[in-house]
This record gives structure tokens, C-alpha cells and sequence, in this order.
């Protein structure tokens, strides 16, 4: 992997791993509909990475992770409004989805640019 790549997946890789241990700690009544809707995006995320990572055309799906960490950014808002994720871990993982879409942003800019 590149100096671009290697820091988004070892970021993502960290981040899906907090995702996947807060979203396990969901309600009952939302742990299969809100925190699999959560699970499945950001795992998605992973995948367009990987994808990225291997493809000669790299914007599709460097375009479809950036829409994917912006789905899961807006559903841990709304987690977090409905009180499923406490603020600290709100906080937290709003530092790293933002870090996340910077560090796609800049790889999607840097290929549409070669």
C-alpha cells in the first residue's frame, strides 16, 4: 500500500473495530435494524477501501467510501441523539469518521488529479 493508503486502512480498521464493539452494546430493540444498518456501512467502507487499494480505477470506489463514512456519521449523530451512544464515545468516533472522510477526500483529489 501507499503513504496515501496504508493510514486510511490502518484508521478505518481501528475505527470499524469501535464501531462494532459500541454498536454490540445497542438496545435490543435497535441492535438489529439501527446498529446492523451502522455494522453494514461501515464494513462497506472497509471494502471500497480495499477495492481502492487493488483497482486501476480508484475514484468509484474511493467516491462510494466517502458516501458510505457519511452515512455512519450521520447515523451515530442520530445514535447519539437517541441516546445509544454515550458523548464521550459520540466524540470519539466523530474525530475519527472526520479524520476518515479527510484522509478519502485527499486520496479521491490526488487521483483526480493524475
Amino acid at each position: 500500500m501507499s503513504a496515501d493508503e496504508l493510514p486510511l486502512f490502518t484508521l478505518w480498521e481501528a475505527t470499524l473495530g469501535d464501531l462494532l464493539d459500541r454498536t454490540a452494546r445497542f438496545p435490543k430493540a435497535v441492535r438489529f435494524t439501527f446498529a446492523q444498518r451502522i455494522d453494514t456501512l461501515a464494513l462497506d467502507v472497509l471494502e471500497r477501501i480495499v477495492e481502492a487499494r487493488y483497482s486501476r480505477q480508484k475514484v468509484v470506489p474511493l467516491k462510494a467510501a466517502g458516501l458510505s463514512v457519511e452515512k455512519v456519521r450521520i447515523l451515530c449523530r442520530i445514535a447519539h441523539n437517541r441516546g445509544f451512544l454515550d458523548h464521550k464515545s459520540f466524540e470519539h468516533l466523530a474525530r475519527r469518521l472526520d479524520e476518515a472522510g479527510r484522509m478519502v477526500g485527499g486520496w479521491l483529489r490526488s487521483r483526480e488529479e493524475s
